[in-house]
């Protein structure tokens, strides 16, 4: 079963001002990417608004962005649902359409028992033959995937092969990291907050999937180099920057509109446009993402 490390960015999906898919943004969001190093693409996540999308749509993007990466890099798709049965059909259509793995957020409405949560997870890792990485974003679902949790569903489904750990708590992923890797030493636990890659990495873990990797690949994929180089002064002098960019995340709720905004900054050709009930970012909150780029001298010159 393959496995997943470094920077696995989660792409923000991109729309025309009628929220149709921007196939020509898309490609040079991936080749920009892609140039700057990074592991992976994660299209589908939560800043690629798959919650406002239709399994119709969703299909569409997964389609297209599997066809734009091109076999470059690996592309994860997210196909987690409320619904079972659409987390399974979303599933089978990555697996035909060439994908490298699936990514799958427990449901998000309901909190569901111990064996509602393993019905869930094991009907959806076993209808494909595909690589399955655990999304836990508990501030979005209101139900966490504890370490234990994650370890009883990783030895019920051996392609359950990591997880993206979306928790500000380094105790959190220290003991998710511990847990897991005691029982599948090559599961790969990923952080979903960028503050804390290099936490991550000091700790065994693989990598991050985070919003910053859209604007700002060059960092992550520095400090992911940097560490597996031993060299940790360019890793730590890196982080420093790296850590100033969650500040984004608070000037506007949801922020998915703003990281689009930043990689505008950065001099990528994309829309702002978000699909509702998400609107553009207002224009104080734009000055202070080009103010808090600029500090970090991260702006497009």
């Amino acid at each position: 079963m393959k496995k997943f490390r470094g920077i696995i960015p989660p792409v923000s999906s991109t729309f025309d001002n009628d929220g149709n898919i921007d196939k020509t943004a898309m490609k040079e969001v991936a080749d920009y990417l892609i140039k700057k190093g990074v592991d992976g693409l994660f299209y589908l996540g939560t800043g690629g608004e798959f919650s406002q999308m239709n399994a119709t749509q969703r299909m569409a993007l997964a389609e297209a962005a599997i066809g734009i990466a091109d076999k470059r890099v690996p592309v994860l798709i997210g196909v987690g649902s409320t619904s079972t049965d659409e987390a399974v059909e979303l599933a089978k259509h990555a697996e035909a359409n060439g994908a490298d793995g699936i990514v799958v957020i427990n449901p998000y409405y309901w909190k569901v028992a111990a064996h509602n949560l393993d019905d869930y997870y094991h009907r959806i890792a076993s209808s494909v033959s595909l690589p399955v990485i655990i999304y836990n974003f508990p501030g979005l679902t209101g139900q966490d995937l504890t370490p234990e949790i994650v370890k009883r569903l990783v030895l019920q489904n051996d392609n359950i092969v990591g997880i993206k750990d979306t928790i500000d708590s380094v105790g959190h992923l220290r003991a998710m990291i511990n847990t897991v890797k005691a029982v599948r030493p090559d599961f790969s636990v990923f952080c979903g907050f960028d503050d804390h890659l290099l936490n991550t990495l000091l700790l065994g873990g693989d990598g991050a999937i985070t919003a910053s990797a859209n604007f700002a690949p060059e960092l992550s994929v520095g400090i992911y180099r940097a560490w597996q180089e031993n060299d940790l002064a360019t890793a730590a002098t890196l982080n420093k920057k790296l850590l100033q960019l969650p500040a984004i995340y608070a000037l506007e709720t949801p922020f998915v509109s703003l990281i689009k905004y930043a990689m505008q900054c950065v001099g990528l050709k994309v829309n702002t446009r978000c699909l509702p009930p998400i609107l553009d970012a207002s224009d104080e909150a734009k000055k202070s993402v080009r103010e808090l780029l600029a500090a970090q001298d991260i702006m497009n010159s």
